[in-house]
């Protein structure tokens, strides 16, 4: 007996299991939740001191919103990106280029989103950053980041497209793979950012794909895992999964103080940084497709400006009577509390068809 305990006891030591993904994920998941949990209230204080009126808002929003959520400050992104950052250095293996394309984007993002957030509280104005200029910097980091993954992936998978439910689905974009790439991380970081727009409606649809993408990057960085679920195996991207899983610590600290009433808003500052590392993961593990599916909620919202704009500049008619579509349910007469919690159903439900495509049996 104890000679088979000496056997097995290098497998078991105490340090050992810092070596697994899965506690690694855990641990950043505790500790992203516990650094918004402690230095959450000094933060919102501080803003709420620094940003005197708050976040404007809107006049040609909801009316509700004028006497509800004026005067809350906003910049609580801040919150979120420190938590994720704090716990994947503390967490995650730091010489994986995947974790730090990752935090590179989430940053950029991040910093395009302050400075917007800046202008808005400074000129006290809900219009911030130049559009333009705000998507050209974004795309720059997206190809950045594109390029980079693309020379760290395998070559039989380097510029490729993978398609969901087939491993042998799979398209050569070549050099155009940079811009569809960019495209997907752009995209995922202005449809949070448009779904940003209620108390905690953005927050838990990002948790959700964050632990969805958690699950798929740890499967798809895993060879045997891969193979058994017919996706593509892509050898380091399961350290992917202790960034989702800060994300969600962070996440749920951040909805302690963002839950109706909210005493922060995520501001752009979060809604950018978040949307851009969600896409920047689905481009790494070969998801991208996934991240439509998992993440429709966002695709919906971002989808339904794009309709209502469309259509009063062809028309002059407004098909939604108000967009983002969740402010289209709010005219309907469904209370916030009613539009959000629905929300987080539909994000559930699509988060359950994206990790369908994995075959799982």
């Amino acid at each position: 007996m104890l000679t088979w305990l000496a056997d097995l006891s290098p497998y078991f030591t105490p340090l050992n299991i810092f070596r697994y993904i899965t506690f690694r994920t855990g641990g950043a998941t505790a500790t992203a939740l516990l650094f918004v949990f402690l230095f959450g209230p000094a933060i919102i204080s501080l803003l709420r001191v620094r940003q005197g009126k708050g976040q404007p808002i809107r006049e040609d929003g909801p009316q509700s919103h004028l006497l509800t959520k004026r005067g809350t400050p906003t910049m609580g992104g801040l919150m979120i990106m420190a938590g994720v950052l704090v716990s994947t250095l503390l967490w995650a293996n730091l010489a994986n280029h995947y974790v730090w394309v990752v935090l590179f984007v989430t940053v950029g993002f991040g910093a395009i989103g302050f400075y917007d957030d800046y202008l808005k509280v400074t000129k006290q104005s809900h219009k911030g950053f130049s559009g333009r200029s705000r998507l050209a910097i974004e795309a720059l980091i997206a190809a950045v980041a594109c390029i980079a993954i693309s020379y760290m992936a395998t070559p039989g998978l380097a510029n490729k497209l993978a398609l969901p439910f087939s491993k042998e689905l799979i398209l050569n974009l070549g050099w155009f793979y940079i811009i569809f790439g960019g495209f997907v991380i752009v995209g995922a970081g202005n449809a949070v950012n448009i779904t940003d727009g209620l108390d905690g409606l953005a927050i838990v649809p990002v948790m959700i794909a964050a632990g969805t993408f958690g699950f798929i990057a740890y499967l798809a960085g895993n060879a045997v895992f891969a193979n058994y679920l017919q996706i593509h195996f892509v050898p380091g991207t399961g350290e992917l999964a202790v960034i989702c899983g800060a994300l969600m610590g962070a996440g749920l600290g951040f909805l302690w103080f963002n839950a109706p009433p909210a005493q922060i808003f995520m501001g752009d500052t979060g809604s950018l940084a978040l949307g851009g590392l969600l896409g920047t993961i689905a481009v790494a593990t070969k998801h991208e497709i996934v991240l439509a599916i998992v993440g429709g909620l966002f695709v919906l919202e971002i989808m339904s400006v794009i309709i209502q704009v469309t259509s009063f500049k062809l028309t002059g008619k407004r098909v939604f009577k108000m967009a983002p579509i969740h402010h289209h349910f709010e005219q309907l007469g469904w209370t916030e509390p009613q539009v959000v919690i629905r929300f987080w159903i539909v994000a559930v439900v699509l988060a359950l068809v994206g990790l369908s495509t994995l075959k799982l049996r």
